[in-house]
């Protein structure tokens, strides 16, 4: 199994780390040699049967892989189109499939000798991954997070302390991820002899956008066999959320070659995509620029100033977009598109009510976009749908956003 691993991730993006004209390495002086010694490391563990083993070990008895490929039946019948699957990633450890990729870097930092592990969160389900990991090996750890998701996600801010970890709340900007990332930014370069920056996207400085779509595209792999298994074949579809865009690019990535398999991405429409940005839509609203170390699109303005997003997802809640989503859409080997927050609740409930099963705004992006074509789609069309995350942690929000007084429900 873990020469099968080795194999399956020896591909990448060509040595200055670049998708086309999108990614690369805009950093300081002080981060470079980080980074250096960061892609040298990944590079040496690539190649490393003992690496891919030990993930293997972890991957299968900690974090609960493979997870399973679920025929969502009823609400396939309830659109009366398309067979709708649901990858269940949302059923690993910690509730989401942040720690697929948080256990390679942590593995990584504790190669390259390091022992304090600082993060940036959105939601929260990375931050939880990364103290989850960090109070397995006994590491210290640092969470940054905007002042605004500290409050709507507040469950997950629980559930990171609970573990071990320092919350590190950041009041600068609107107080959400691309500032929480700023900030985590800022102690890496301070804090440069013992402290490893753990990315919980594909974004960010080459390797980053490489390396954490490496360790995410198990989730595609697993697909291919999990659905040549249950139909005898590939997927007519394939369909998930956007924010960074991890999630998705680890479904994708093991699909680029097969041309007979539709790519579709689904960014967060806010309330809106129009001139207000109420949206964090930034490959259908944006415009490439330079952001966070890497060249992608991004919401700005006329001056290049970087806009404040807005979604109902902290998740999703992000003014930028991995660079190889970046790549993909400009060669059109995927579709990107948009749903707004209206849209994601009502996909929220449509999911609760007809396969019990409670998900996260962030993926109910994506299940709203499902719920938009799957009844024009021929009934032998298969759709698979990531569900990357779990609803825990949005009860609270979209309690609010459905007007419901949680104070009644006692």
């Amino acid at each position: 199994m873990a020469q099968d691993l080795i194999n399956s991730f020896m591909t990448g993006p060509d040595e200055r780390g670049r998708f086309g004209d999108f990614g690369g390495r805009f950093v300081s002086e002080t981060l470079m040699p980080l980074i250096l010694s960061l892609e040298k490391e990944y590079e040496t563990a690539k190649s490393d049967d003992s690496f891919w083993a030990e993930m293997h070990d972890l991957w299968t008895h900690y974090v609960g892989r493979p997870s399973p490929l679920y025929h969502a039946e009823r609400l396939s019948e309830h659109l009366g189109g398309a067979r709708i699957y649901f990858k269940r990633d949302e059923l690993n450890h910690t509730g989401a499939h942040k720690i697929n990729n948080v256990l390679g870097q942590i593995i990584l930092a504790r190669r390259m000798g390091k022992t304090r592990i600082i993060a940036e969160t959105g939601a929260g389900q990375h931050g939880v991954a990364t103290a989850t990991v960090c109070a397995k090996f006994g590491m210290k750890c640092i969470v940054y997070m905007g002042a605004h998701d500290v409050k709507r996600q507040a469950p997950n801010v629980f559930r990171m302390r609970l573990l071990g970890a320092e919350v590190v709340p950041v009041t600068a900007g609107r107080g959400t991820l691309k500032d929480a990332m700023n900030e985590a930014l800022r102690d890496w370069v301070t804090n440069v002899r013992d402290t490893y920056y753990c990315i919980g996207t594909v974004a960010g400085p080459h390797p980053y956008p490489a390396m954490v779509r490496d360790f995410q595209s198990i989730i595609g792999k697993e697909v291919r066999e999990q659905m040549q298994a249950a139909e005898g074949r590939l997927p007519d579809t394939v369909i998930a959320a956007i924010g960074g865009g991890s999630n998705a690019m680890g479904l994708f990535h093991p699909f680029l070659d097969d041309t007979s398999v539709r790519i579709i991405g689904v960014e967060a429409g806010g309330k809106g995509v129009d001139e207000r940005i109420e949206h964090c839509a930034s490959l259908t609203g944006g415009r490439p620029g330079v952001l966070h170390g890497n060249r992608t699109y991004l919401l700005q303005d006329d001056d290049g100033q970087i806009l404040e997003g807005f979604s109902i997802s902290a998740g999703l809640d992000y003014p930028g977009v991995g660079p190889e989503h970046s790549w993909l859409h400009e060669t059109g080997r995927a579709e990107y598109v948009y749903a707004t927050d209206a849209e994601a609740l009502e996909s929220f409930q449509i999911c609760c009510k007809l396969e019990g099963i409670i998900p996260a705004l962030e993926p109910c992006h994506a299940l709203a976009h499902v719920i938009k074509i799957a009844p024009d789609l021929p009934k032998d069309h298969l759709i698979c749908m990531n569900m990357c995350g779990r609803g825990d942690k949005d009860i609270f929000t979209v309690a609010r956003a459905l007007g419901f007084d949680m104070s009644d429900a006692v």
